[in-house]
């Protein structure tokens, strides 16, 4: 089995169904450029048939962006198959994703239907988009609350009609790491047919095991990962692209790879948040502001001696400049004189001594000290020594 593990990107899909981050055609031919750009493998584009718009948008990226898949999403219903078809009329590289759902929940509750049904429905979607692309994946949507051996015979029955990728939904965000995997190296052992195909995973975060899901599912078997930039999605969000593909380049035991270019993860992050006006939190890991932050004297001092006592990835691996010593009450001297030093000031220990005592009292009173304010300390007190 190949270790390479695809990326298919589904920022421009999932990612835009959360309220107030749609984006116009223009904006999505920018996101999907930058997305090739950081070397995803399938750029999941939209919607087609949900409306007018998106349909423009799907067409656009496909002419616009033509060294990766794009992907276009459908229901099991033959007109959004067709919509799809049409909206990825000019991709070099077309890909139709269509499924339906699989869990007891859904069969009986939503679709109000029963499961011979849906086997047949799953059947007849598959091969109706193979009349337009050779590369059609299916999704068993809830597949993480279906019932194994069922989600099994839907699988293998979809690739007898040809499904190049089957796409194993924790839709809710509800299995636990462990049962995740199994799920996955069930179908491994016991759908017939199931090398031909490419195992995907499409993780929610609603319970905050989106990543831990995703990871665990390529250790048994999936060599595709659905994932969004900054873990944008419905609800509780989608698996977090760089937190997926840092894992991975940082863990080498597992010996898996992707083509991500990392130095591109942080600028593409900022387009990301800015563009669908979506804020990233601060704890955000591998892209929030505080990531590579430190503030607390003891971490300050360990990262100032040897940057790998407190980080395990260099920020400039995954495109951001520098780690920052920030400044407050909570910091020591080494963090204080490393900031000061960044200012082209150079003190005695006495003089250090003497600018920590006035440094806390103005910590204290405005909880980060930054620079313009560790310049009125220096000046004020080592006129003498300031060299600005």
């Amino acid at each position: 089995m190949s270790n390479r593990i695809h990326i298919f990107d589904t920022t421009l899909r999932d990612g835009e169904q959360v309220p107030g981050c749609g984006l116009s055609k223009k904006e999505k031919i920018i996101i999907a450029k930058a997305l090739e750009e950081l070397g995803v493998d399938i750029i999941e584009a939209g919607f087609p048939i949900s409306s007018p718009g998106d349909f423009e948008a799907v067409k656009a990226v496909s002419r616009e962006v033509g060294d990766v898949t794009i992907c276009a999403l459908s229901r099991a219903v033959e007109k959004d198959i067709e919509c799809a078809a049409e909206a990825l009329k000019y991709a070099k590289r077309p890909r139709i994703h269509t499924g339906i759902g699989t869990s007891d929940q859904h069969v009986f509750t939503k679709i109000r239907t029963t499961r011979e049904d849906i086997l047949e429905r799953a059947k007849a979607c598959v091969r109706y988009a193979r009349k337009f692309v050779g590369d059609v994946e299916f999704y068993a949507e809830d597949a993480g609350r279906t019932d194994n051996e069922f989600l099994a015979q839907v699988i293998e029955a979809v690739i007898k009609e040809g499904a190049t990728v089957v796409n194993i939904p924790d839709t809710t965000g509800y299995c636990l790491p462990e049962e995740y995997g199994k799920k996955i190296k069930y179908l491994v052992d016991n759908v017939k047919g199931i090398e031909k195909a490419i195992i995907s995973t499409h993780c929610h975060n609603d319970l905050g095991l989106s990543t831990a899901n995703s990871i665990e599912a390529i250790k048994n078997g999936a060599r595709q990962v659905e994932c969004t930039i900054n873990g944008i999605g419905e609800r509780a969000g989608n698996t977090s692209l760089e937190e997926v593909v840092m894992i991975l380049k940082k863990h080498h035991w597992l010996n898996f790879e992707t083509g991500i270019n990392t130095r591109q993860i942080y600028p593409i992050s900022q387009l990301v948040s800015t563009t669908m006006n979506m804020p990233i939190q601060p704890n955000k890991a591998i892209v929030g502001s505080n990531a590579f932050a430190h503030s607390s004297g003891i971490h300050q001092d360990g990262v100032i001696k040897n940057r790998d006592n407190y980080e395990i990835i260099d920020p400039e691996e995954v495109g951001v400049n520098e780690s920052s010593i920030i400044l407050t009450a909570r910091s020591g001297r080494a963090a204080l004189n490393f900031r000061i030093g960044k200012l082209g000031v150079q003190l005695s220990k006495d003089e250090l001594e003497h600018v920590y005592q006035r440094f806390l009292q103005v910590a204290d009173r405005i909880t980060i000290v930054n620079d313009a304010e560790l310049k009125n300390l220096v000046s004020k007190y080592l006129i003498t020594n300031v060299n600005f």
